[in-house]
């Protein structure tokens, strides 16, 4: 494969209209195995989830595609590379970019309301779904942007420096840099800064459950309720992100779901049902799920944006279904952004957009029946 054009990182922020540090992106192509070597060796830092095999191969274990590695190649997803039989991370310590978020932005809704979150990503992914936005970052590879030089004590100095209460590992996926989360996520907890996972759900359970001893929430993209459309759009598979969220409910993590409703694609009434029923039955009605809005890009711009009647027919199928907490994303000012008690129908948060305009909730209840109200609240 023909190595792609290197970019230093303000080439890279300014191709993408971003003057600072944030990842406000739209991909390019899935990456094959390649002799591409890192470009700095010294970055270079041994997987965690990996088996090795004869002949200087390596197996992956980290997710559900179980890449078989040669010596000299990559997998496929373009951070790891094996080398002399030996599998190595290429973006530990490496963000391609970082920004403070409304932790709203993630969007978690039942996890400190109200407060920022400094989030960075690395380049890469394990998927290559037709609608990603952020596929400027999700779709390269480490040598071709200046990365910065950023450790996971560094990463909690600036996030305690920043005011921020959460580090939010996101923007592309995380799992492909999970050796890197888990370092920070250890790192911050010790210093009282919490962790949140913005994830596709494609891992495998053992460095999930590890994940989980050192995150404090994650948010699930259940990019669609039917195999053909994760075969067919997002080039993976929708049982074992299914599998995550079982693993997840079993691990007692706090966990909320977004679900991007792509017009024709993933929004049938028959869809939005069976979805409601497998949260129901496997995780319970208490999961938050955010309904969002598609628009188009990447390889999807001959899809309208989603009709708002869309999103509002799901909502109201899910709730029906018995769900609690459902909620309508990239519409701002819908009265579905906020949240309300599922037993009185009080207004416990109010917002528009990332903004909390009123949050009633009182130590995890509604002030008005004393309900309580599941969430990470303080």
């Amino acid at each position: 494969m023909a190595e792609k054009k290197q970019i230093n990182r303000r080439e890279f922020l300014e191709s993408c209209g971003i003057l600072t540090g944030a990842a406000i992106i739209s991909g390019a192509t899935p990456f094959a195995a390649s002799s591409l070597p890192a470009k700095d060796e010294k970055h270079r830092v041994e997987a965690r989830w990996y088996e090795k095999q004869p002949h200087k191969k390596v197996k992956c274990k980290l997710c559900p595609r179980e890449c078989v590695v040669d010596d000299r190649e990559r997998g496929y997803c373009g951070v790891r590379e094996n080398w002399n039989g030996v599998y190595y991370t290429l973006v530990h310590s490496r963000p391609c970019t970082y920004h403070i978020d409304p932790i709203e932005k993630k969007p978690l809704f039942h996890f400190l309301p109200g407060t920022i979150a400094y989030s960075l990503a690395t380049v890469g992914c394990n998927v290559d779904c037709k609608f990603c936005q952020n596929w400027q970052i999700s779709q390269i590879r480490p040598e071709q942007v200046d990365n910065l030089n950023l450790p996971p004590e560094k990463v909690v100095r600036e996030a305690r420096r920043a005011g921020a209460p959460t580090i939010a590992y996101t923007y592309t996926e995380p799992v492909i840099f999970s050796e890197y989360m888990l370092d920070t996520a250890a790192a911050g907890r010790k210093a009282g800064v919490k962790s949140v996972m913005i994830s596709n759900g494609y891992i495998q359970a053992e460095p999930m459950t590890d994940l989980c001893q050192v995150l404090d929430a994650v948010k699930i993209d259940l990019k669609a309720i039917t195999e053909k459309f994760y075969r067919e759009v997002v080039a993976g598979e929708l049982k074992p992100v299914l599998d995550t969220l079982v693993l997840l409910r079993k691990l007692k993590m706090w966990t909320e779901i977004v679900y991007l409703v792509v017009p024709t694609l993933n929004d049938s009434d028959a869809e939005f049902r069976n979805l409601a029923r497998w949260i129901r039955t496997n995780l319970g009605k208490d999961v938050p799920l955010h309904f969002s809005r598609f628009y188009p890009q990447y390889k999807l711009q001959n899809l309208p944006p989603t009709p708002v009647k869309t999103l509002e027919r799901a909502h109201d199928i899910c709730q029906a279904e018995g769900l609690h907490y459902v909620y309508i994303g990239n519409v701002p000012g819908h009265r579905a952004e906020s949240t309300y008690c599922p037993y009185c129908s009080e207004v416990l948060i109010r917002r528009r957009g990332y903004l909390i305009l009123e949050n009633r909730i009182v130590d995890g209840k509604c002030p008005n029946c004393q309900a309580t109200i599941p969430g990470i609240w303080h």
